[in-house]
């Protein structure tokens, strides 16, 4: 047997190279020596050629063993190479995966509600409501004209000639402007005439030529009380 072989240093019947080697570790393990120490006692009761042999069969066997190392190194080497920039790219997606992505709006501070006003202003403190303003909301200038006897009447309108004839008693004629009336009568005694609805005030004497200018700025001082 196998044991028995390497008792008696019969190399004959043991499988011979690596195997040997592997044997003699394996019984080494087995029986609690070191198997180092006893693969080197045993080679050195070999017979030179056997010795020679197994030796050369433990350099194969490191030398395989070597080589196998080396090619596992320069895989996990490549495999590294390879793996970083695919690492690098699947960290590169995952920040930028959700450009939609929008942030949770913050939260505004409650306001307080307002004090009401009888307690805001001090009770010794009179409040005055100040006067109402009216605004004035004339946008223009509205002739309504009556004559109450013949009477030659002329009107430009922003500076636009518009009428020119005679007008007799009972007939009407409504003019408007934007910003000015020129307002030229052969009889000022016989023109009459509502401006913006109001009465206006007469323009002269009977037979008397007269020429006005009425405008946004004056049109009042044309109107009745």
């Amino acid at each position: 047997m196998s044991l028995e072989a390497v008792e008696r240093s019969d190399v004959s019947r043991l499988p011979g190279g690596i195997f040997t080697r592997a044997f003699i570790r394996a019984y080494a393990q087995e029986v609690g020596l070191d198997p180092n120490r006893m693969i080197e006692d045993f080679l050195a009761e070999l017979p030179p050629e056997a010795a020679t042999a197994t030796a050369r069969h433990a350099s194969v066997e490191d030398g395989e063993q070597l080589e196998a190392d080396r090619r596992a190194v320069s895989t996990a080497i490549r495999l590294v190479l390879v793996s970083i920039p695919i690492v690098v790219l699947v960290i590169y997606l995952s920040a930028h995966a959700r450009p939609g992505a929008v942030e949770k709006p913050v939260a505004a501070p409650p306001v307080e509600a307002a004090a009401p006003l009888s307690q805001a202003v001090p009770r010794d403190i009179e409040i005055v409501a100040a006067p109402a303003v009216v605004p004035d909301t004339t946008s223009g200038l509205t002739m309504e004209i009556a004559p109450k006897a013949a009477c030659w009447v002329s009107v430009t309108v922003d500076g636009e000639p518009t009428f020119s004839g005679l007008m007799n008693a009972g007939e009407r004629r409504q003019i408007s402007a934007r910003e000015e009336l020129l307002v030229t009568v052969g009889d000022a005694g016989a023109f009459a005439y509502a401006l913006n609805g109001r009465a206006g005030r007469p323009f002269g004497a009977p037979g008397e030529v007269v020429s006005k200018r009425i405008g946004l700025s004056n049109y009042k001082d044309f109107i009745t009380p």
